[in-house]
């Protein structure tokens, strides 16, 4: 086990060092090539960032307003339907849009309900199952040029909601609902 640890302390720096020495064996110019990567880079970075901004105003905007909170409420006879926790309402439509909002929701779960709680498990394993799908899309497919995004949408709103489902199905199996 300990030869685990020293391994993955080991990695990135085995990593680094075989890319350079695999560049220089192949006669490619290392420190130049990595420049230049790191200027289209920025390239990049320039290209993405107005949509990165106003997704992140969306976001201050959401949960600033109380959208969510209201959202929950109104779908709460559904979720107590079909026995959904509720509380969870506002992280399964932030997670679409944001990681870090979702965190922040998360943390608010934790320090009201307990990471070992069924909430504090169920959420944990949402945010391993789930995708930042509009984030994801916005930012991958500017990047690259794609205007039309044909059934992308579609199908990561579907995995999603399987993603949720398994999430659901996972913690009620191995930790039940206490």
């Amino acid at each position: 086990m300990r030869f685990l640890f020293i391994l993955s302390d080991l990695m990135v720096p085995l990593i680094f060092v075989g890319i350079i020495t695999y560049g220089y064996m192949r006669r490619v110019e290392v420190y130049d090539t990595f420049v230049e990567g790191a200027k289209e880079g920025w390239g990049t970075i320039l290209h993405i960032m107005p949509t990165l901004i106003g997704l992140m105003v969306a976001v201050g905007v959401i949960r600033a307003s109380g959208a969510l909170d209201l959202f929950s409420q109104f779908i709460l006879p559904l979720c107590d339907r079909i026995g959904y926790p509720a509380q969870i309402v506002p992280l399964t439509f932030m997670r679409l849009i944001s990681a870090s909002a979702s965190t922040g929701l998360v943390l608010d779960l934790f320090k009201q309900y307990g990471p070992d709680s069924f909430v504090g498990r169920l959420v944990s394993v949402m945010m391993g199952c789930t995708e930042t799908v509009f984030y994801t899309m916005a930012v991958y497919f500017m990047a690259v040029n794609i205007k039309k995004t044909r059934y992308t949408l579609v199908g990561a709103l579907l995995a999603n909601f399987a993603g949720i489902i398994a999430s659901i199905y996972v913690t009620l199996w191995i930790f039940g609902r206490g």
